[in-house]
């Protein structure tokens, strides 16, 4: 493995009671990769991070640093920096303080010290800060405060847990460009635990979803959105996320709710019950798309004007999709889904649209389906049926 990199190699970890948080996972993140590990809360992704870090014993399996096993060192023997949501710091120190400590600790000259917190304070915008303490900060200053202090010590590896998750929504945009240029200016390996998929798909070169401390699926951000593994990485990666129905398939046709529609060409799709996705970005209205797309008319229930677009919201005269893996998927986005109207059990659709032109709730509206991105899964195991799984992506460097 290239100097920097990260491998971690059927990892495993049991809590007392018998309870396994992390299960026989492997995973290689190469020599500067930003890779993000993301997953609804109890997935196991802050404890393989932990792990990886040192601060969690492992059960079973290895932790490799470059081409060192690191398994059964101590944290501070490992060369890895870690970021944590709560920030850390010292609030009797100044931000030079606390961006120089770990240093102090380590022996390191008082003039070296002073140099490397002044590179670390001018990329991150912190000299006119310096002399401030904690208090004294924004949310946004105390967050650079934090990764400062592992930049400093110049670090083979950056692990951060859920650095942005104390601050508020406009911030945490701004912060993740401000992440993305700092890691593109450093090239130091990263790896970044998130629940939020939108933060993952915008930060992460590689992204791996976990769920019940499994490994589902690791690629691209692009890749995972087009080609999900199976139902749970489906449902959770995209906003708004996959609409989902169970369809009858057979004939060249996708039945659902008293729909029809044409079974792509060169879809090597299963005949009998299987579970369907459309991305509602894979709906266009009728009148813009391209003729040869098939159409719906649907009635919607709700449409959200989003000024440059729409999200048509209809339902359809179908249950809703109830595999284990679509709840574990949704229910971190939204703890009372369907509280409001518990007894209408239909299935509810999205379709992203543009909003050149209105549409009102209630009225017909005909929207195109683009059949040739529709995912197939099987009812079953959830796995993803009727394509052919490409080879991982690489990561480009």
């Amino acid at each position: 493995m290239i100097d920097g990199g990260v491998r971690v190699d059927r990892l495993t970890k049991v809590f007392d009671g018998g309870v396994k948080a992390v299960d026989d996972v492997s995973l290689e993140i190469a020599d500067g990769e930003f890779m993000v590990l993301v997953g609804p809360s109890g997935c196991g992704k802050t404890t393989l991070l932990r792990m990886i870090a040192g601060l969690e014993q492992v059960s079973s399996g290895r932790v490799i640093l470059g081409d060192e096993d690191v398994t059964d060192r101590s944290p501070r023997d490992r060369d890895i920096a870690m970021v944590f949501q709560n920030y850390a710091l010292y609030p009797h120190m100044t931000v030079g303080e606390n961006l120089g400590f770990a240093l102090k600790l380590r022996k390191i000259s008082k003039t070296q010290r002073a140099r490397r917190v002044g590179d670390v304070a001018a990329k991150l915008g912190l000299e006119e800060l310096l002399d401030r303490k904690p208090g004294e900060l924004s949310g946004g200053q105390r967050q650079r405060v934090a990764m400062g202090r592992a930049m400093v010590r110049e670090p083979k590896a950056f692990l951060m847990d859920e650095p942005l998750s104390n601050l508020d929504a406009k911030l945490r945009v701004s912060m993740r460009g401000e992440l993305k240029r700092l890691h593109d200016r450093l090239g130091v390996t990263t790896i970044y635990v998130t629940h939020d998929q939108i933060e993952a798909m915008t930060l992460g070169q590689r992204v791996a979803v976990l769920r019940d401390g499994i490994l589902q699926q690791v690629d691209t951000p692009q890749m995972l959105f087009r080609r999900p593994a199976n139902l749970f990485v489906a449902a959770f990666i995209g906003s708004p996320s996959m609409n989902l129905v169970e369809a009858d398939v057979g004939d060249a046709v996708v039945r659902f709710a008293g729909h029809e529609l044409p079974l792509p060409a060169g879809k090597d799709v299963p005949a009998g019950r299987l579970i369907v996705g459309i991305r509602p970005t894979d709906f266009a209205r009728a009148a813009s798309a391209d003729p040869a797309l098939p159409r719906l008319v649907v009635r919607p229930d709700v449409v959200e004007d989003l000024g440059s677009e729409l999200h048509v919201i209809f339902p359809l005269d179908a249950p809703r999709v109830v595999a284990e893996a679509v709840q574990a998927a949704v229910e971190d986005l939204a703890d009372d889904e369907g509280a409001l109207f518990a007894d209408d059990q239909r299935s509810l659709f999205t379709a992203r649209v543009d909003g050149d032109v209105l549409i009102r709730p209630g009225a017909a509206v005909e929207l195109a389906v683009d059949t040739r991105r529709m995912h197939f899964f099987d009812p079953i195991t959830g796995d993803v049926v009727g394509v052919r799984r490409a080879a991982p992506t690489p990561v480009a460097h």
